[in-house]
């Protein structure tokens, strides 16, 4: 086992590996930026060192300042987390010329199976069905134009190198080609380094359902079943769960054997993750690979016992996969939640700064992964995940009805979350039937702005109901003010606290305007 492993990463993942390491006495090392020093994973670290200014360009996206930290601190394993640097082959490459094991694939791996186009080469090479579209970049935006007319509309642009739903635009008529071209591109080149784009044909309403991979360094695979990641909000999943409300025997043995099938073409090693479109036929389709730990992966810890990121740093040590095929069992059924500091009724704008209170939910059946704390200034240098909530339950239906007690429970302060709008999505009954798919959220959203619904509310209040909460918000919120000796004030459902925040909000514009 290794003695020392520095975790080359921030927040929830940051926390959650070092508890990890924690677990198997192996002495976690963090590093942090300038608005990092007083993260949750830099006070729960054996030891942390300072890589650089805030923008993750001059820190955590630095290759010789996270060997720099690695050989100072004497570790001899990194563990890239997720994001940053997770799926550069040139940390891989780095860390075997400084002699530190990189806890992941090999780079080669990454170079054939983290590249979107290059994968797409390899499942053509595998046999593994995937959807029409173009297997090299395509340079010049006239040449992918008359790809898509080949294809037929609509079609997607995605960028060579992406990820969390950067880079991507649907386009639906050839009018809008140009428009989404540049745009896509653009995105692409700011978020990766690397503007280069691809073509796919846009199935209609599919469910994206993807795969967790295992393989050590003897030659032996497995796969760990399927996540439903269908809510999605702009192609950036929001909710996951395991298993897929819609998978039978049958379609998970079909998926799994072509996950492991393209994971042994690419050489693979470690904890990767084969993505699938399937269409309302249960037809599947390759989409691309993830070549690292998923930020979803607790719901298939919750439902397989497994450990992955334990399982990830014993692979990485040499160590076989304790386990065969065979032996993998789903037990139960778990949903995640990504809970953001971020403001759902202003366009999802973020929401940095103070958080005045944390007050996480617990109980049965509920875990949660968070990187934060109260009185933690949240940063507005990066990506605003704060956490995620999840709930294991004996079936899909008592999973719901634990996250939703959960969600009830949670209470943040000081910063605005997303929380109130996962209660209003596993309340809807497209959701309790799992009647979803990639763009359900999207279309669930652009219908409450037609109806002109706070996402926090059930059903459009008349003039008078309006009237009355916003008085009694005005009169809570008047209460808690007055009564300075109350630090903690009696909770109110979370369904009514949101909406009494709510109407608080346009009472204060209205007094200013």
């Amino acid at each position: 086992m290794f003695k020392k492993i520095l975790i080359a990463n921030r927040g929830e993942i940051a926390v959650r590996i070092l508890r990890a390491c924690r677990e198997l006495s192996v002495c976690a090392v963090a590093v942090y930026s300038d608005a990092d020093r007083a993260s949750l994973h830099v006070r729960l670290a054996d030891e942390a060192y300072p890589i650089g200014p805030s923008p993750s360009r001059e820190s955590y996206l630095v290759i010789e300042k996270i060997i720099g930290a690695a050989r100072h601190a004497g570790c001899d394993a990194i563990h890239p987390g997720y994001g940053f640097l997770a799926e550069n082959p040139a940390l891989a490459r780095a860390c075997a010329e400084a002699g530190v094991t990189f806890i992941g694939p090999p780079p080669e791996a990454m170079e054939k199976l983290g590249s979107k186009t290059a994968a797409r080469q390899l499942g053509r090479e595998a046999g593994v069905s995937m959807v029409s579209g173009t297997l090299e970049p395509i340079e010049r935006m006239e040449d992918a134009r008359k790809e898509a007319l080949k294809i037929g509309f609509p079609v997607v642009l995605k960028a060579v190198a992406g990820g969390g739903g950067k880079g991507m635009r649907l386009i639906e008529r050839e009018s809008e080609f140009a428009g989404g071209w540049r745009d896509a591109s653009s995105e692409a080149q700011n978020a990766f380094g690397d503007g280069r784009l691809y073509l796919e044909k846009y199935l209609l309403r599919p469910r994206h359902i993807e795969i967790q991979i295992l393989g050590d360094r003897h030659g032996h695979i497995v796969h760990l079943g399927e996540r439903e990641c269908s809510v999605q909000r702009r192609y950036q999943k929001v909710i996951e769960e395991a298993p897929s409300p819609v998978m039978t025997p049958e379609l998970r043995r079909a998926m799994g054997d072509a996950a492991v099938k393209l994971a042994k073409a690419g050489g693979y090693t470690n904890a990767g993750t084969i993505e699938f479109l399937v269409d309302a036929d249960r037809r599947f389709y390759f989409l691309e690979m993830n070549t690292r730990l998923q930020v979803e992966h607790p719901v298939t810890e919750l439902v397989t016992s497994l450990d992955i990121v334990k399982l990830q740093i014993r692979i990485a040590c040499g160590e076989p996969l304790p386990f065969a095929q065979e032996d993998v069992a789903l037990r139960g059924h778990a949903i995640e939640c990504r809970i953001y500091a971020e403001d759902p009724d202003n366009n999802f704008f973020p929401s940095p700064g103070k958080i005045l209170e944390w007050r996480p939910p617990a109980g049965p059946g509920i875990r949660l992964d968070d990187g934060v704390y109260g009185g933690w200034i949240v940063p507005n240098e990066y990506d605003p995940m704060l956490g995620k909530l999840i709930a294991w339950g004996a079936n899909r239906a008592e999973a719901i009805a634990r996250l939703q007690r959960a969600l009830g429970e949670f209470y943040a302060s000081g910063i605005k979350t997303n929380a109130g709008l996962f209660l209003r999505i596993l309340a809807t009954r497209d959701f309790q039937s799992a009647d979803i798919y990639t763009r359900w959220l999207d279309d669930f959203l652009s219908k409450s702005r037609r109806s002109k619904l706070s996402v926090f509310d059930d059903t459009e209040a008349t003039s008078s109901e309006r009237d009355a909460a916003t008085i009694a918000a005005f009169l809570w919120h008047m209460a808690r003010s007055a009564d300075s000796s109350e630090k903690n004030p009696a909770p109110v459902s979370a369904k009514s606290r949101w909406k009494l925040e709510g109407r608080l909000d346009q009472l204060n514009s209205e007094v200013e305007r």
